[in-house]
C-alpha cells in the first residue's frame, strides 16, 4: 500500500490531505486535552489519527463483530463464578498486591452479600457513547429511582475528557444526570444508608461508571477505602470488581485450557468454538513443570513470545531481549506467577499516514489491533441487553512493540473491509 500511495500522491498532496484531516477532527470534536495542561480544557489538540482507513478483511471484521456478544457472556459467567476466580488468581495474589487488594474487596462484598435488589442490573461495557449511554441508560431504568444520577469517576489530570463527555452529553439527552468525581471525592462525601444505598453530596447514586481504578498509581490508601465502599453499595457497578477480576491476565490464560469454557459455558458447543478460535497461546508461569516448560520454550524462541503483568493499559508487556531478562530473573522466583506468557501475534504490515502535533506527513510501515465494543446489561438471571455498538482500531508503526493511544504509540484509525 505504501508503494501505492508514494506513486500516486506527492508530498505535498498528502501535506495538504493531512491539514484539511487536521481541521476536520477538529472540527468534529476528535480531542485530546494537552500532556501539558492534562488537567484544563483551555489547550487542546486533536487525538492522533490516520490518514487513510486500513484495509481489514472482511471476513474478520465480520468474526470479530461475531464473536464479541460470546465474550460479554464469558466475562460475565467469570465474574458469576466465585469458586473460578478464587482457584484461577490464588497464585497470583499471593504475589501480585494490586490482584490481591482487588480480590480482598471482593471477598468482602462477597461476605456481606451483593446489595443490588431484584431490580438493580450489571454492566460490561466499554464502547462509543452512544452504546454506552444505551447500557448505562438501561441499568439506572432498572434501578428504580427517577432521582437517581449516575456517577462517573475519573482523574483530576483525564487527558481523553472529550470522549467521556461525549458519553454525559448522551445520557443527558435521556435525562439521566451525570456527576463526574475523583476517588478522593467519593472518600470525603460518599455513604452509604442503612440499605446500602449509595449517597454522593446528598444525592442517590443509581449507576457507577469506573473511568480510573485500572492500575496500582491510580490507589492511594484513601482510594481503596472508597472503591470498598462503591463495591458494597446498591449501585450498578460498570464494571464490578469481580468483572475487573474476570478481565486479568491470569483468567484470560486460564481460560485457554481446555474444557474451562465448556465449564463456563454449559451446552454452548457453537459459542465455545467461535471464542477459542479467537485464542492465542496464553501459558502459566505458576511455580511447577509447566511453568518451567513455558520459561524453558520462551528463552529458546523469544521471538515468539510476550512476556504480560497482570496490568491494565500500554507499555507494560515485555519483548525480545527484555523478556529474556526478565525470565533469567524470575525462573527460579514465585514472583514469576504474576505473570503470563502469550505467543507472540505476527499481523501483515501495511503502509499509512500517522497524523500526530508536531510530526512530519510521511507513509510508514504499520500493524493495527482491532476490538469491538459491546455493552451487556443482566437483571438477576435475565438477560436484558448484550449487543455490540461499534469499534475501535488502533494502529502504530512497526518498531513500536507495545503501547496503546494513550501512551502516545498509536493512533486512532478506521477499517476499510476488504
Amino acid at each position: 500500500m505504501a508503494t501505492g500511495w508514494g506513486s500516486i500522491l506527492r508530498d505535498e498532496q498528502l501535506e495538504e490531505m493531512a491539514r484539511q484531516a487536521v481541521d476536520r477532527a477538529l472540527a468534529e470534536g476528535v480531542l485530546l486535552r494537552t500532556s501539558q495542561e492534562p488537567s484544563s480544557s483551555d489547550v487542546v489538540s486533536y487525538a492522533p489519527f490516520t490518514l487513510f482507513p486500513s484495509l481489514v478483511p472482511s471476513a474478520l471484521l465480520e468474526q470479530a463483530y461475531a464473536v464479541q456478544m460470546d465474550f460479554n457472556m464469558l466475562v460475565d459467567a467469570v465474574s458469576q463464578n466465585a469458586a473460578f476466580l478464587e482457584q484461577t488468581l490464588s497464585s497470583t495474589i499471593k504475589r501480585d498486591n494490586f490482584t490481591a487488594r482487588l480480590f480482598d474487596i471482593h471477598k468482602q462484598v462477597l461476605k456481606e452479600g451483593i446489595a443490588q435488589t431484584k431490580e438493580a442490573a450489571k454492566i460490561l461495557s466499554n464502547n462509543p457513547s452512544e452504546g454506552l449511554a444505551l447500557g448505562i441508560a438501561k441499568a439506572w431504568e432498572l434501578y428504580g429511582s427517577a432521582n437517581a444520577l449516575v456517577l462517573l469517576i475519573a482523574q483530576e489530570k483525564e487527558r481523553n475528557i472529550f470522549d467521556q463527555r461525549a458519553i454525559e452529553n448522551e445520557l443527558l439527552a435521556r435525562n439521566i444526570h451525570v456527576i463526574r468525581r475523583r476517588f478522593e471525592d467519593v472518600s470525603e462525601k460518599g455513604s452509604l444508608d442503612q440499605d446500602r444505598r449509595l449517597f454522593m453530596d446528598g444525592q442517590e447514586v443509581a449507576v457507577v461508571y469506573f473511568r480510573d481504578g485500572y492500575m496500582p498509581s491510580q490507589y492511594s490508601p484513601q482510594n481503596w477505602e472508597a472503591r470498598l465502599l462503591l463495591e458494597r453499595s446498591r449501585a450498578v457497578k460498570c464494571p464490578d470488581i469481580a468483572t475487573q477480576l474476570a478481565g486479568t491476565k491470569k483468567v484470560q490464560q486460564e481460560l485457554s485450557r481446555m474444557g474451562i469454557l465448556e465449564m463456563l459455558l454449559p451446552g454452548q458447543p457453537e459459542t465455545v468454538a467461535r471464542l477459542r478460535a479467537t485464542f492465542a497461546g496464553l501459558y502459566s508461569l505458576d511455580m511447577g513443570e509447566e511453568g518451567d516448560q513455558a520459561i524453558a520454550e520462551a528463552l529458546a524462541a523469544p521471538s515468539q513470545f510476550v512476556l504480560k503483568p497482570q496490568r491494565e493499559g500500554g507499555g507494560n508487556n515485555l519483548y525480545g531481549e527484555e523478556m529474556v531478562q526478565a525470565l533469567e530473573r524470575l525462573k527460579d522466583s514465585e514472583e514469576r506467577a504474576s505473570y503470563i506468557l502469550m505467543e507472540k501475534i505476527e499481523p501483515e504490515p501495511f503502509g499509512n499516514c500517522l497524523l500526530r502535533p508536531g510530526s512530519p506527513v510521511r507513509v510508514v510501515q504499520c500493524i493495527s489491533e482491532l476490538g469491538i465494543f459491546g455493552v451487556y446489561v443482566r437483571q438477576g438471571k435475565t438477560l436484558v441487553m448484550n449487543k455490540h455498538v461499534g469499534h475501535l482500531l488502533r494502529t502504530k508503526a512497526i518498531e513500536h512493540a507495545d503501547g496503546g493511544v494513550a501512551a502516545g504509540v498509536a493512533v486512532l484509525d478506521n477499517p476499510y473491509p476488504v
